[in-house]
């Protein structure tokens, strides 16, 4: 009985060995079906604009823009179709609509659903415009949501390689542009709208625009695109008067960020935008200085003077600092030495842009502040005198006190 067992199952094994095997393009298929959305978009979007453009005048960023799995969407109905009473979650439904993401590199792929979302972003706009009634917390959920599904992104690590000792750009150095930015800037336009709305409860706003989106914000900067960036600029200001409980965080943030680019990078898109927020944020500060902000302005501002491309923010910078000895003219003697301990050595166009700094210090110092750098500040100009740049001969005259 027990040979006649082993004896069947010899054959059965036997008989299955012959059966033909599954196709490789199933398991290919499978495979494809099970991989990850994130490595469906590396590599789909791998080769996408990787290098700089050689058909057109403007070079296309190269972030790759995540891109959904979509089998087509459909507008829902107008706003004015429905009672006041179902609009929120109307409102809910057509935000939610718009957490689907396309691939804008290549024009002619979804453009009936890339319409579609268009058309809902804009009526959303109108719809948040009008004020017409107060934001649920779902709702504002769904917003944040659908804001970080559409402009959270990472960049690729591509800087500029040919900055001058002064920040400015080579030839070839233009501005990068992203191709999904007419879509990218419906968003911030509704984000923009929806901050700044008067409609929009700040305590419930704050549990959902936390530190977390904050920060993923303040990353954004780092893109190569300046409309982007110029857009940023004004959202991250709304946010700042906004959120209150906010402020520290975000001062601390961008405090860290000019800390990475002067003391390990010296590599960020950024540098002058953010700094024009510190600008306005410097001008509010009330007096008298708390320590922090003077603690700012000694290890970050002053520091900001150090970096090759410092022409790049230098307006932005120079404004900053003399916003500070404006609060308290006190800081002027600290400043001065500051730019004395980052004094171009062999840079003359740098140079100009620090006398020219200077200048403007001195107008404002006084002859107690003056005294205590007037030795070194009185050496330097005499090393400037010196110079074989006209430049700089033409400014030292001008630093008479």
């Amino acid at each position: 009985m027990l040979r006649g067992l082993k004896f069947l199952f010899m054959m059965l094994r036997q008989i299955l060995s012959k059966l033909p095997k599954k196709s490789s393009k199933t398991d290919s298929a499978e495979s494809t079906r099970l991989e990850s959305p994130l490595t469906q978009q590396r590599s789909n979007g791998s080769t996408a604009g990787l290098g700089k453009s050689s058909s057109g005048p403007k070079r296309t960023s190269s972030v790759v823009f995540p891109a959904s799995v979509v089998a087509g969407i459909e507008p829902l109905v107008p706003f004015k179709d429905v009672p006041n009473a179902e609009k929120m979650n109307l409102f809910v439904s057509k935000v939610s609509l718009c957490c689907v993401t396309f691939d804008f590199s290549d024009p002619s792929k979804n453009t009936l659903e890339k319409d579609v979302k268009r058309q809902t972003l804009l009526e959303l706009v109108d719809f948040v415009a009008s004020g017409s009634m107060r934001f649920s917390e779902p709702a504002v959920l769904a917003m944040c949501r659908m804001c970080a599904v559409n402009l959270f992104r990472v960049f690729p690590p591509y800087y500029r390689s040919n900055l001058s000792s002064v920040g400015e750009n080579d030839d070839n150095d233009d501005p990068m542009f992203d191709p999904a930015w007419p879509h990218l800037q419906i968003v911030y336009d509704l984000l923009l709208r929806f901050i700044n709305s008067t409609c929009l409860d700040a305590k419930v706003a704050k549990k959902y625009i936390d530190h977390s989106f904050i920060l993923r914000l303040l990353d954004l900067f780092d893109t190569e695109d300046p409309r982007e960036r110029d857009c940023l600029k004004t959202i991250l200001h709304r946010s700042y008067g906004k959120f209150m409980v906010h402020r520290p965080f975000i001062r601390k943030s961008l405090s860290n960020i000019f800390y990475r680019f002067v003391f390990e990078t010296e590599k960020h898109n950024g540098i002058a935008e953010l700094l024009e927020i510190f600008g306005s944020i410097i001008s509010g500060f009330a007096l008298p200085l708390k320590e922090e902000h003077k603690i700012f302005l000694w290890r970050v501002l002053i520091p900001l003077h150090k970096p090759k491309s410092v022409g790049v923010y230098f307006q932005q910078l120079s404004y900053c600092v003399l916003q500070f000895i404006e609060k308290e003219p006190r800081l002027a003697s600290v400043v001065i030495k500051g730019i004395l301990k980052y004094w171009p050595i062999t840079n003359s166009q740098k140079e100009v842009m620090f006398l020219g700094e200077l200048e403007e210090i001195l107008e404002a110092i006084s002859m107690v502040e003056f005294q205590k750098v007037m030795v070194p500040l009185f050496w330097r100009i005499g090393c400037c005198i010196n110079s074989f740049h006209f430049q700089v001969l033409t400014i030292c005259p001008a630093l008479e006190v």
